[in-house]
């Protein structure tokens, strides 16, 4: 399974940004699909997961009523819509995916597949 994700960059407090990820190499259908954040020096936590028959979904606390994850299974494309941008949403954002289901609080050994992050900034 290759994971590209994209759309990253500067936001100002307040604002959107939506992430990419290009899913290959599998069949997009079977993976939970999840969205991590590193933030610095910090570990990685979960943001967002959503099981393969997308439901249930799990929100973190700290993204609940202002990121969304979906896929579009016919594009095998991965999204993570995030609105109201805080400037601790700051990090490098990943695109992970695995074929298993993950707990009631994912973290990172639960999704074998990773992309190479993308780097969103939230800062006036």
């Amino acid at each position: 399974v290759q994971l590209q994700a994209s759309g990253g960059g500067l936001a100002q407090p307040g604002g959107s940004l939506r992430l990419s990820c290009e899913f290959s190499g599998s069949a997009l259908d079977y993976h939970a699909i999840a969205w991590f954040r590193q933030a610095p020096g910090k570990e990685r936590e979960a943001l967002s997961c959503v099981s393969v028959t997308e439901s249930p979904k799990y929100y973190a606390t700290s993204t609940q009523g202002r990121f969304t994850i979906s896929r579009d299974r016919t594009k095998n494309m991965v999204y993570l819509q995030m609105n109201s941008l805080k400037p601790e949403d700051t990090g490098v954002y990943y695109c992970v995916a695995d074929l298993g289901a993950f707990g009631s609080d994912p973290d990172v050994a639960e999704f074998g597949s990773w992309g190479q992050g993308t780097l969103v900034t939230v800062s006036s």
